[in-house]
């Protein structure tokens, strides 16, 4: 395949194979389908990639940051998967959660609703922003077990404990209601928030409602759920 010119850019590519893998999974998914995708041949995408790995690599890319395709020489080759898990660490490492941070850390509070409004905010923000890589990461690392951990058992996992830990905190103070179980409660605020600023694109049932509708309406819900309407 040396020497064949690229019909396509890298940024197409990256495109095609994140949706392809997002729809289809890591293992079900194969270089064809992007191929077919993009109506290359399947020997036209190795002037693209080395490997399936290096597909998926360059469509985290795509999806974490578009200028990181820039850097990329083609066809793109990968020493490892761990590079396709550390390419997910440092997008992660980008994205923290500075309200919630400073909540769990503060001890004086003005207004717990201001506080707590803000969170259920940070938390929708970072969803609504980031609906394709996590629609991506999410589909490939149920089978892929480096990324598994990485994404469900540390960092997806670390977010509901530290979203526990400030419910557990307020609660002591006697700033948000008493729950029958934290973790319980955390999963059900995050999981709320997901589905307006992310699944409900899914269900065609729902193509009415608008994101600043479902951002308002949530924080609002979430915050007389814990705090009362007073």
């Amino acid at each position: 395949m040396a020497g064949r010119t690229p019909t396509r850019s890298l940024a197409d590519v990256a495109d095609a194979a994140a949706r392809v893998f997002t729809q289809r999974g890591y293992r079900e998914a194969g270089i064809s389908d992007v191929a077919k995708a993009l109506g290359l041949s399947h020997g036209a995408l190795y002037t693209y990639v080395q490997s399936k790995e290096a597909l998926l690599y360059v469509a985290l890319a795509w999806t974490t940051g578009p200028e990181l395709l820039d850097g990329l020489r083609t066809p793109v080759r990968l020493s490892s998967e761990d590079e396709i898990v550390a390419l997910a660490r440092r997008w992660t490492d980008t994205e923290q959660f500075p309200r919630l941070t400073a909540a769990s850390g503060r001890r004086r509070i003005e207004s717990v609703r201001a506080e707590f409004g803000e969170i259920v905010d940070e938390l929708y923000s970072f969803i609504e922003r980031n609906r394709g890589v996590l629609a991506l990461v999410a589909q490939c690392a149920r089978e892929l077990p480096e990324m598994f951990q990485f994404w469900f058992v540390q960092r997806r996992r670390g977010i509901f404990d530290d979203l526990s830990g400030y419910l557990r905190k307020r609660i002591r103070s006697g700033h948000l209601r008493a729950v029958p179980d934290v973790p319980t409660a955390a999963r059900f605020i995050a999981e709320t928030v997901a589905w307006f600023a992310w699944h409900r694109l899914g269900d065609p049932d729902s193509a009415m409602l608008t994101d600043d509708q479902c951002r308002t309406t949530v924080r609002h819900l979430l915050t007389s759920a814990f705090l009362g309407e007073s």
